[in-house]
């Protein structure tokens, strides 16, 4: 109800009501009947602003969900992760209303979705909008007032769909050698660190002076693919191949006032608006270089999964190699490895269905004399 009070020597109505733990309040010129009815009509405007808003809370849109979570994801995750949440809820909208309620959402209407990316696109899409979807309604479970709960969720309850898995392209070590020899100088040292690290691009990218330990020779990575989107470094050993090349090219740099370790040095109009800067993608290089040397093309990513198979080949056991993927779980190695068509089978085959060994007798023959 309004009140009156009394500023500066004259009396007015005033409007008040109560938002979320806050007072809101109105003045009004004078204490007349109208400026009364005005105050009436201002509270009662506000308190059915207020119950539509929590009816609009007891049923979150789609599109509403999605940005609230994404925001989250922004600020968590790297930028890839972000753009493949982002890519299944834009498919998600086009393919539902995006005025949807999400309590509207149920397996019977996650179901068509899915199969429909199994269909347009691959099992392995179809399971990857399952995951990413599902996570983020586990999230709004989680962090969002008045999300359904209750419900079921739509896109867990849908069983996985079959994928038809390759194995992923592992370069030939030639192939890698044949495009190292033709690289510039900073390029070739980049290639030796990658080879060296078994580095992602983005980490590679981001390495900086600091990151190298020249006492100890160690060199460290910052990673932020590990559970929650922590930001997370790791030492590697240096291997003296590559810490003389970074040590000749600390002394050669021509941006010495960086502290990227590999920053962009062209020539063209293109680079000069980033001369001197850490890169942050190169798409064509890779494909330029491999053209170049007359193999097939391969990416920063097939480098690492080179120094995988190099290290499995020559007899490292899974916990060497997965101190130097630097993956938090051995299952992850081994999953990695059988990506890479790398796996024990053929040993097993060769030492488990191996037959019994065959005794020979030894026939004794007699010598005569006219042998002799």
């Amino acid at each position: 109800m309004p009140s009156k009070i009394t500023k500066r020597g004259q009396m007015k109505w005033r409007a008040s009501v109560m938002v979320n733990g806050i007072t809101k309040q109105k003045l009004y010129p004078d204490a007349t009947k109208q400026s009364y009815r005005q105050a009436v009509i201002w509270e009662q405007e506000i308190k059915e602003q207020l119950k539509k808003t929590e009816i609009d809370m007891d049923c979150w849109k789609i599109v509403d969900w999605a940005n609230e979570y994404l925001d989250d994801i922004e600020k968590r995750f790297c930028k890839k992760t972000l753009l493949e949440k982002k890519s299944a809820f834009s498919r998600l909208v086009n393919y539902l209303n995006k005025d949807m309620r999400v309590n509207e959402l149920t397996p019977r209407l996650a179901l068509p979705f899915l199969r429909q990316q199994l269909k347009n696109r691959s099992g392995y899409a179809a399971n990857k909008d399952r995951k990413n979807l599902s996570a983020a309604w586990n999230w709004g479970c989680k962090y969002l007032d008045h999300f359904p709960r209750e419900m079921i969720n739509p896109f867990s309850a849908v069983d996985k769909f079959p994928e038809i898995r390759k194995p992923r392209y592992v370069p030939p070590e030639d192939d890698f050698w044949s495009i190292y020899k033709i690289a510039e100088e900073q390029d070739q040292i980049m290639l030796l660190t990658f080879l060296h690290t078994a580095g992602r691009r983005s980490e590679i990218f981001n390495l900086c002076w600091e990151d190298l330990d020249w006492g100890n020779n160690q060199i460290r990575l910052w990673t932020s693919k590990r559970e929650g989107g922590n930001k997370e470094s790791d030492w590697l050993p240096m291997t003296s191949e590559l810490r003389q090349a970074l040590l000749n090219w600390w002394e050669k740099r021509p941006v010495k006032e960086t502290k990227h370790v590999f920053v962009c040095i062209g020539g063209n109009l293109l680079d000069e608006k980033y001369y001197g800067k850490p890169f942050i993608t190169r798409k064509s290089f890779m494909k330029r270089l491999c053209k170049k040397a007359g193999v097939k093309h391969f990416g920063f990513h097939s480098i690492r999964h080179l120094t995988a198979t190099i290290l499995y080949h020559k007899g490292y056991n899974v916990s060497v190699i997965q101190s130097i993927l630097r993956h938090k779980s051995p299952t992850t190695t081994n999953r990695y490895l059988r990506t890479l068509g790398l796996k024990d089978t053929k040993t097993a085959l060769e030492e488990g269905l191996k037959r019994p060994a065959e005794i020979i007798p030894f026939t004794q023959q007699k010598v005569g004399l006219e042998s002799i």
